[in-house]
């Protein structure tokens, strides 16, 4: 980006913020209650909500992209008449803060106070090989995610120091709760400089640190309890085992969103002999274990593949079997029931895999009685168990390896593999798939000519072609499932192998997962409390919430629909961290996913619990205590057919705060990150179905996803300094710049795009909106006024009625990057182009019209500028207490001869720079032509005979088929056999295509056989400014019909023809005698029939200093002879000179260079010279 040149137009701006939000705040403007808002007239409420954002650091511009959601939402609602509710608290629940806080405690205890740190890239060097790891594992682009979560810097003292922090403010935060009064009252301050419509009395923070809130979430767990919500016992969770606990979303350094990966652990018996290296374990049951995602496939196995230079170790089962397979697989094994002890791995043996190369193993469901252990250079550590079954007729890498092996002697020479163990078996016939036959791998390979295993761009496009289309269209060929869709025997073929012991079901994370404490994540079998998610009859009721769901997009519904098709149980309780206690078993925090489900009910009641603090800390307003809150008193409020509870709370206080749930509730918008749609907003839908069974109307109304937040096109992120918070944005741009620039940033669930220099460009233009605001109301009286009836009165009135139509339209749609288009840029449009049309004045009328409806329908996206606008306007109510703009009626087809008005001047003035482009002479040379004076346009009133049998075909075929045209090749065929058209074939096709151009952008109108508007009378109403903007003497106005052949062709309605012309003049010295003048002499053409104003006008065009032609006084000399030769005396400019009058014409003599005037019946040669004056 340049630099800025200065700063004083976002100053001036930021300047305006300040006033106005101390406006706001003295007035109170964004504080409602429902008793107040019950008794006032209304269009209803509009409760709008935010997921509350985790306060270990400042918010950044990604949080402002989906808060600004809400907050244009709820500024367009209030202006449609409704009462807004825009609370916003503020999380601290979870594991984060806490991690944060006791790792600065370690790192003073191990490196002083301040800490001494060693080299921070001599430790990174060390460790670079499992940098490596975390990297390759995390390349589908998180990575920048993570990057903004944990700071370049790898010690929490450093990432507080790049906070801005001293030594002495640093160590405060190795306490946690530190930590819940630092950053809240900063998000606070942040987004009240943003102009938020809050009602900051609701806010809160959450933990048990605020007893108010902790009281709810306890009355919230104990209701979902009592319904069987909520369960106790083993479920497969990603676990740290560092931290002895399950590891959640929101602890997580990388992996979020993983969840368990389910596969089949496939126990392949070891044959004795044994390998050398197992020689000493003779006696012992052993396995190969290899975990795959298709156990359908069992039946064609023909070996299994080890890595020759892995590392594998052989481990102690529950049951005394020994299992072989990599150290990262058992450890995962050791968490889920597989060993005698939890999380401890018995080894009884470490060895490569080189030496099991050759091993014979006995597997279950395939045809062959021993299958071999084969090398396989590809194999992966960081998924599965190391040990991969190869089923070559369904898997592309399996069959191209087995060829390999085949082909290549040295190879299994190499690795001690014998000619008996690979060449004698061949690919087993399993499932039919449609197109591929039995064999669908070698078939697919073959088609793809894959030659080795190095051909992976291949391999990848064959997996993709086998997989997805066996699995779903897949029928399976062997006993037992003969006939059978692979889909539906997936699962029993699983079933019946773990049922006969020859499989486990294994789980591992789907991808690597680091969590805060940088320890690798495991799958474990947990003891825990958890939310029973994906219940039959649960889920059938949230699928009822989703039916009646507004999503806005097609998208976020099909994302909540999978998500409600797969979510299963989710543990909602942890032993470390910030939050509330379980309330049945006090050992057990409420994890953090979990106690954010409803929290938008308390907010309805917050402000009549909590005192003017985030904390809850101190004297409730209506003097409740937050031990009074018991789960009867919450059910009371909260539950409409709840009886009263046994309190001392008074009934007509429960009954104020039953009062604003009643009133406020259901949410009527929560807007969130699409990321969220998996998790906290599904468990939103879940938990809302959950405590309001029976009463629907509690449901939420309607979720607003959208995309990630790029800046300047690229990922946001701290360590590449592509970032910038909330307050960094306010600071650089302004409030309103930046929310401008949010605005346009996008609307879909597409990733958007803050660019700067579209918020310096907003800057800007809100600048010169209130310039342009001050200039109107100055020049007041300047303006036209009477009836607002001219052509560009009537048309601007129109475009400014259906600007408000579109916009409503937009914001309705939440669709702001749009209403920001149609209300402000195109809006704007339209005042520029009404001024430029508007020869005769702008009407004083129609401009503050225009003012006060574009500041409107801009007041949801920059409110201060449009107060502070408003309040020039003279008006005496905030613009947060005013109405949307009421539109009048919009004329159609003059709006449409608008546009043609434009289309038309376009035309022109590309034809004006045609025709002055040069021209070839002689010997090279480019002649360039002399600037045209005059125009002819044409107009027709109906097409040609050609076109209009063509566009009578069009129409018919249009009728026809629905407002749709046939494929050219029938419209080509019908309009071939007209015999009229015959000698117009090659104009006709043409034609027909730049109809369809138009018809696709302009609509049906465009197949009309005459305009639905005078083409003629609009151009002659602006012939004025057309003559201006193509800087011509004089136009003329005539129908084709009085053309030749070629404009009669060429000129059809709404295209009209022009032809440029120089008309010939004499060329005279018009001399100014006036001192200080910078335009002494200046030659201008006289042609034949000028007027006084005339000479004038073209005088104006040549000398930009004089500024209103009404000024200029033309006179000639009276002796044209010796006048012109005589020295001029000052302060007798005008002595021996006559001035020219009104209704004097010229006349010239071509032959002769000669002009003469004729005024008052006297016509007189003025000779070669004029003299002008202005006044």
């Amino acid at each position: 980006m340049t630099e800025r040149k200065g700063t004083a137009k976002v100053d001036f701006l930021k300047k305006i913020e300040e006033e106005i939000q101390q406006k706001w705040h003295n007035e109170r403007a964004f504080e409602v209650n429902a008793e107040d808002a019950a008794s006032h007239k209304s269009n209803g409420k509009y409760f709008a909500t935010f997921p509350y954002p985790y306060m270990n650091g400042r918010l950044h511009l990604g949080h402002t992209f989906s808060l600004s959601k809400c907050e244009f939402a709820v500024g367009y609602q209030k202006l449609k008449g409704k009462k807004c509710l825009f609370p916003f608290g503020l999380h601290c629940t979870g594991m984060p803060i806490k991690a944060c806080a006791d790792k600065l405690k370690r790192e003073m205890e191990l490196y002083g106070c301040p800490p001494e740190f060693p080299d921070e890239e001599e430790e990174e060097e060390e460790e670079e090989p499992r940098q490596e790891v975390v990297i390759k594992d995390k390349a589908k682009g998180r990575k920048s995610k993570a990057a903004a979560k944990t700071g370049s810097s790898k010690y929490q003292w450093n990432i507080m120091k790049s906070l801005g922090l001293s030594d002495e403010e640093i160590i405060k935060f190795s306490e946690a709760e530190h930590w819940l009064g630092y950053f809240p009252p900063l998000a606070l301050q942040d987004l009240k400089r943003m102009g938020l419509k809050v009602d900051w009395r609701r806010s809160f923070i959450t933990t048990d640190v605020n007893p108010y809130y902790d009281a709810f979430v306890r009355w919230q767990f104990l209701t979902l309890r009592e319904r069987k919500k909520i369960k106790f016992g083993k479920r497969y969770t990603i676990y740290s085992p560092k931290d002895g606990q399950p590891c959640m979303d929101h602890d997580r350094q990388t992996g979020e969103g993983v969840g368990p990966q389910e596969y089949t652990l496939i126990k392949m018996k070891v044959l004795e002999p044994y390998p050398l290296k197992l020689s000493g374990l003779r006696g012992k049951n052993i396995f190969l274990v290899a975990a795959t995602l298709r156990p359908e496939t069992m039946f064609g196995q023909t070996n299994c593949w080890v890595r020759p230079d892995m590392k594998y170790i052989g481990f102690e089962t529950q049951n005394g079997d020994i299992f072989i397979c990599t150290q990262r697989a058992a450890r995962n094994m050791s968490y889920q029931g597989f060993t005698k002890t939890n999380g401890v791995v018995p080894v009884v043996k470490e060895l490569m895999g080189e030496e099991i190369l050759g091993a014979a193993l006995s597997a279950p469901l395939t045809s062959y009685k021993v299958i071999y252990a084969l090398p396989m250079l590809t194999i992966k550590e960081d998924k599965g168990t190391g040990v991969v079954t190869s089923v070559p007729s369904d898997a592309p890498d399996d069959i191209t390896a087995l060829k390999d092996l085949k082909k290549k002697p040295a190879f299994r020479g190499k690795y001690g593999i014998k000619d008996e163990m690979v060449l004698p078996f061949e690919p087993i016939p399993i499932i039919e798939i449609p197109g591929y036959g039995h064999l669908s791998a070698p078939l697919v390979c073959d088609e793809l000519k894959i030659q080795s295993q190095n051909d992976r761009e291949k391999l990848v496009e064959a997996k993709e072609r086998v997989y997805l289309k066996g699995f779903y269209e897949g029928i399976m060929l062997v006993d037992g499932f003969k006939g059978q869709r692979v889909q539906d025997v997936k699962k029993l073929i699983q079933k019946k192998m773990v049922d006969n012991d020859e499989a486990f079901i294994y789980m591992e994370p789907e991808k690597q997962v680091i969590s805060r404490s940088a320890d690798e994540c495991v799958v474990a079998l947990c003891d825990q409390w958890y939310l029973d998610y994906g219940e039959n009859n649960w889920r059938q009721q949230t699928y009822e919430c989703l039916k009646n769901l507004e999503t806005f997009c097609d998208e976020t519904r099909k994302n909540f629909e999978a998500t409600l098709n797969w979510l299963q149980e989710h543990a909602c309780s942890r032993t470390y961290g910030l939050g509330t206690r379980m309330p049945w078993d006090e050992q057990w925090l409420i994890e953090s996913l979990s106690d954010s489900t409803i929290y938008m009910a308390y907010y309805t009641v917050a402000h009549f619990l909590q005192p003017d603090n985030l904390s809850g800390q101190g004297e409730s307003p209506l003097g409740i205590r937050a031990s009074q809150m018991t789960e009867e008193v919450w059910d009371y409020i909260f539950f409409k057919t709840a009886p009263f509870p046994a309190t001392k709370i008074p009934k007509e206080t429960l009954d104020k705060l039953k009062q604003e749930f009643e009133y406020w509730y259901p949410v009527d918008i929560r807007a969130s990150g699409k990321d969220l749609v998996p998790n906290h907003l599904s468990y939103y839908l879940y938990n809302h179905v959950a405590m309001w069974p029976d009463q629907r109307e509690k449901w939420p109304v309607a979720v607003r996803a959208n995309g990630h937040l790029l800046l300047n096109s690229e990922k946001m992120s701290k360590s590449t300094g592509n970032f910038l918070t909330l307050s960094q944005a306010i600071d650089k741009f302004s409030a309103d710049g930046m929310r401008l620039a949010v605005a346009d940033a996008g609307d879909t669930v597409e990733d958007a795009n803050f660019v700067e220099s579209m918020a310096d460009a907003g800057i800007l233009r809100l600048y010169t909106w209130v310039e342009w605001v001050k200039e109107m109301l100055a020049n007041w009286d300047s303006l036209r006024s009477g009836p607002a009836r001219t052509f560009n009165d009537r048309v601007f009135a129109s475009e400014m009625n259906a600007g408000i139509i579109k916009t409503d339209e937009n914001y309705e749609k939440m669709m702001f990057k749009e209403a920001l288009k149609t209300g402000f840029f195109e809006f704007q449009a339209a005042k520029d182009k009404y001024r430029e049309l508007a020869v005769e004045g702008m009407h004083r009328e129609l401009v503050f019209q225009f003012i006060e409806s574009q500041t409107l329908l801009l007041a949801p996206i920059c409110p201060h500028v449009c107060e502070y606008i408003w309040s020039l306007l003279g008006k005496a109510e905030s613009i947060m207490k005013t109405s949307w703009p009421v539109p009048g009626v919009v004329d159609e087809v003059l709006v449409q001869s608008s546009q043609y008005l434009t289309e038309v001047a376009h035309d022109l003035r590309l034809r004006l720079k045609n025709y002055m482009a040069p021209g070839k002479g002689k010997k090279g040379n480019r002649e360039i032509p002399q600037k045209p004076s005059h125009c002819t346009i044409y107009v027709a009133k109906n097409y040609p005979p050609w076109q209009h049998t063509t566009l009578s075909v069009l129409r018919k075929h249009y009728q026809a088929n629905g407002g749709q045209l046939p494929d050219n090749k029938i419209i080509a065929s019908e309009l071939n056999s007209l015999p009229e058209l015959k000698k117009y074939m090659k104009r006709v096709m043409p034609f027909v295509a730049m109809i369809k151009e138009n018809l696709e952008k302009k609509g049906s109108h465009m197949l009309n056989l005459e305009l639905e508007f005078d083409e003629q009378a609009v151009l002659q109403e602006n012939i004025v400014y057309l003559t201006n903007s193509l800087e011509l003497e004089h136009i003329e106005l005539k129908f084709a019909s009085e053309g030749d052949e070629k404009i009669k062709e060429d000129c059809c309605p709404g295209k009209p023809f022009c032809i440029f012309r120089v008309e010939p003049g004499v060329s005279i010295c018009l001399i100014n005698p006036q001192p200080a003048n910078g335009h002494f002499s200046t030659k201008i053409e006289v042609r034949q029939g000028d007027s006084r104003d005339a000479i004038i006008r073209r005088l104006v065009k040549m000398n930009r200093g004089i500024k209103d032609h009404s000024k200029v006084k033309l006179m000639r000399f009276d002796d044209p002879l010796r006048g012109p030769r005589r020295v001029p005396v000052l302060g007798k400019e005008d002595a021996e000179k006559s001035p020219i009058l009104d209704q004097a014409v010229f006349h010239i003599d071509l032959a002769q260079k000669r002009v003469r005037l004729t005024e008052n019946g006297q016509t007189t040669d003025i000779g070669d010279t004029l003299v002008y004056l202005v006044n």
